[in-house]
């Protein structure tokens, strides 16, 4: 009977250990199945969130009155937030107004006289001016369109000592920045991004990935025969997946392969500043099954006030941060659901909505930020702003919405800091388990102790020393009266 006992709690507890571990690596998942929004805490762990956004509308073909789209792989939003579909299995340029109307579509552009089109896109991108960018992928070259859709330049086979002789150049993805300059993400390039000059030449590499060295496997290249070291894996800098870039000419990238800085973000040089000062370093889930791995981040879209959101391949989610890294939000999955996706492959921001682009099914779900969502953007912009009062206000009402956001705290922190409210600026760090902002506030304030006691301070020491010093004088010369009457 006892062993009977025995043998139910042990399963009972080997059954409550099981969930546990199931609960550590995956995310809330509700009776009905419909995944809920979820965060992680400082410790890495997964706790309940309010939903940022919030899926409204799915745009297809049909709904624009236009031939299915047929498997569509970039798109890109403007200031006017006018939206422009690559659909690549069509060859053609899709642009909708801000209301999701039908504006026009781009499938061929007249060059020497001659009608052209294009073969197999991959990357669009669209200038400040109106002017297209295409990514020709399966014609190795970047068509350069006007606002009206007329041939400005075409760039293909680029010559440089740098380039291998039978290199052939396929472009996936594509930007330019205000001085004209064409970055070309191409496919099997491990150097980096392809820089051209304004007038299509190309010009040198920038941001190359660093080399992942498995340290077993370098050691055993050591030893290794010729015929050995000939058959092993090389060591070479891992592709990148997507880029953007923001309004003041910085390269926002993602890497497939998680490795150690999965997002960067480039300057003119090709140096990484992206700050990492949150809890965690920006790259998607942190926890994951070992069949599912790790999140495959293959876009990334820049916002205003240093925000910025990255695409998940793999589990269909959107993480969004903020200029030092601290995780905002996430939303999304892979599924039938609205909300969810099928085959992820781009994702733009028209103002408070988010689009993504779905390659396999040829939609568009459109998002809306909820009020959750707009309180901590607000939030965060105020701050960017140097506003500290408002976002002071705004990080309270977001932590009183999501008890589990602890970056709210540390905004609330950090306004205060600004504000010179030292000791109060303390707590907050201390509760959002910020060590540096806690330590620099709790500095500030003892600084701002010692300024204000220092006069009385001084005082009191001098008056201590001045009578410790009066009681010694007294003392000896009581020591010498004594003495003289003795002699």
């Amino acid at each position: 009977m006892r062993r009977s006992t025995w043998k139910k709690r042990k399963s009972i507890i080997m059954g409550m250990i099981c969930l546990l571990l199931f609960v550590q690596e995956a995310p809330f998942v509700s009776a009905d199945g419909k995944t809920d929004a979820y965060h992680y805490s400082f410790w890495g762990d997964t706790v309940p969130s309010p939903a940022a956004y919030e899926a409204t509308t799915i745009i297809t073909g049909k709904k624009l009155n236009t031939t299915p789209m047929k498997e569509p792989s970039d798109m890109h939003v403007t200031a006017n937030q006018h939206v422009f579909v690559l659909d690549s299995g069509n060859g053609r340029i899709i642009e909708m107004d801000r209301n999701f109307k039908l504006v026009r579509t781009i499938d061929s552009f007249e060059q020497e006289g001659k009608e052209d089109h294009f073969k197999n896109p991959q990357g669009l991108y669209v200038t400040e001016k109106g002017h297209l960018l295409v990514a020709d992928s399966d014609n190795h070259r970047v068509v350069h369109l006007d606002e009206q859709g007329k041939l400005v330049k075409i760039v293909s086979e680029p010559k440089s000592d740098l380039l291998k002789a039978d290199f052939q150049f396929k472009p996936m993805r594509i930007v330019m920045d205000k001085g004209e300059r064409i970055y070309v993400m191409a496919e099997g390039v491990f150097d980096g991004f392809m820089e051209f000059s304004a007038d299509g030449t190309f010009s040198s590499f920038i941001g190359a990935n660093r080399v992942q060295v498995d340290p077993v496997e370098y050691l055993w290249k050591r030893f290794a025969t010729r015929e050995q070291r000939s058959q092993m894996v090389m060591f070479t800098p891992t592709e990148f997946t997507n880029l953007d870039m923001d309004e003041e000419g910085f390269i926002y990238a993602t890497s497939g392969d998680r490795g150690k800085d999965p997002v960067k973000k480039l300057n003119a040089q090709g140096t990484d500043i992206l700050r990492r000062e949150g809890y965690q370093t920006p790259q998607g889930d942190l926890l994951y099954t070992q069949e599912a791995g790790p999140s495959r981040l293959i876009d990334v879209d820049v916002g205003d006030s240093d925000m910025y959101s990255v695409l998940d391949s793999s589990k269909g989610r959107i993480f969004t941060y903020n200029g030092d890294g601290y995780l905002l939000h996430i939303y999304g999955g892979i599924g039938n659901r609205l909300g969810q996706f099928n085959t992820p492959v781009a994702l733009e921001r028209a103002g408070d909505r988010m689009l993504v682009l779905d390659k396999a099914l040829g939609e568009i779900t459109v998002f809306q930020t909820t009020e959750y969502g707009r309180t901590l953007h607000e939030a965060v912009r105020s701050y960017y702003n140097g506003d500290e009062a408002q976002s002071s206000v705004l990080f309270s009402q977001a932590a009183e919405m999501n008890a589990n956001l602890e970056y709210a705290y540390a905004g609330i922190g950090k306004a205060l800091l600004r504000q010179k409210e030292y000791a109060e600026s303390a707590k907050y760090f201390k509760r959002s388990m910020e060590p540096k902002g806690y330590s620099k506030a709790f500095l500030l304030y003892r600084k701002e102790l010692m300024r204000e006691h220092f006069s009385w301070m001084m005082s009191g020491i001098f008056l201590a020393v001045a009578a410790i010093v009066t009681v010694i004088i007294v003392r000896r010369q009581k020591r010498r009266t004594t003495n003289a009457g003795i002699k």
